[in-house]
C-alpha cells in the first residue's frame, strides 16, 4: 500500500465498533488489563489529538488515541498532560509507515497548541529516535499498575516542565 493514498482523519469520524475491532486485531481482546487502560479510566479521548488512518477505499487501517491524564505531584499539586496511545495498525500493515503517519499528525496537532506535555508507555529507542519522547523527566513518576520505568516516556514542551515525582492517573 502506498502511504500517499492513506488519509488521516479525526478519530471521532470513525464508528466506535470499527476502532474496537482494530484494537482487538492489533493487541488482542485481553488488552483491557494493561496499565494504560487504568490511566484513562473514566475519560474520553481527546478529539483534536486522536486520529484514524483510512486506506484508499475508506477502510480503517490504523488509529491513535490520546487521553487526558494528570501527574498528581507528591506533596500536592497536579500537572495535566496527554496520554498517547494506543497506536494501532492492522496487523498485515504493521511496519509499513501507517503508525508514523498517525504519530506525525499527533505531533503536528500538539505543536499547534493541542498539548505541550505528553506521556506514553512505549519502546524508548523507537519513540525517542523518531518523535522525541524520552524517559528523562519520568524517573520519579509512577503508574497505577505494572510497567517498565524505562518505557515510561514523555515529550514536554511546557515552560518550566512538570513535577519530578508523582503518580499519573486519569484526569476526570
Amino acid at each position: 500500500m502506498s502511504l500517499k493514498l492513506v488519509q488521516i482523519v479525526a478519530l471521532s469520524t470513525v464508528p466506535v465498533n470499527d476502532v474496537e475491532a482494530l484494537l482487538d486485531a492489533a493487541f488482542g481482546a485481553d488488552r483491557f488489563g494493561r496499565t494504560a487502560y487504568m490511566l484513562r479510566a473514566g475519560t474520553r479521548a481527546h478529539d483534536g489529538l486522536s486520529f484514524a488512518a483510512l486506506d484508499e477505499a475508506g477502510g480503517l487501517i490504523g488509529t491513535l488515541q490520546s487521553w487526558p491524564v494528570r501527574l498528581n505531584r507528591d506533596g500536592g499539586g497536579r500537572d495535566r498532560l496527554t496520554l498517547v496511545g494506543p497506536v494501532a495498525v492492522q496487523p498485515n500493515l504493521q511496519r509499513g509507515g501507517v503508525g508514523k503517519l498517525l504519530m506525525q499528525a499527533l505531533l503536528d496537532a500538539a505543536d499547534a497548541g493541542g498539548s505541550d506535555a505528553m506521556v506514553m508507555i512505549g519502546d524508548p529507542e523507537y519513540y525517542e529516535r523518531f518523535f522525541g519522547f524520552t524517559s528523562e523527566a519520568t524517573g520519579g513518576w509512577n503508574l497505577p499498575g505494572p510497567f517498565e520505568q524505562r518505557r515510561l516516556l514523555a515529550r514536554i514542551r511546557r515552560p518550566g516542565g512538570l513535577g519530578a515525582v508523582g503518580m499519573i492517573g486519569p484526569d476526570v
